[in-house]
């Protein structure tokens, strides 16, 4: 499954360090999400989603 995150990041404008505050998880946290090494529970993707002002469907890849 491949993330998209990264490029939701980029287009959002806001740093790394700003979401990861913002859904209470660590930068090297949020990095791995967006690197696949992990993925983000519901609740934090739902939050995630919430600050990218997309849905939660669109963090995801095909």
């Amino acid at each position: 499954m491949e993330l998209l995150i990264a490029k939701l990041i980029e287009d959002s404008g806001f740093k790394k360090r700003y979401i990861a505050k913002q859904i209470g998880v660590n930068e090297n946290t949020l990095t791995n999400w967006i690197n696949g090494k992990s993925f983000p529970r519901l609740d934090k993707a739902v939050h995630l989603a919430d600050i990218l002002n997309c849905d939660i469907k669109d963090l995801y890849g095909k």
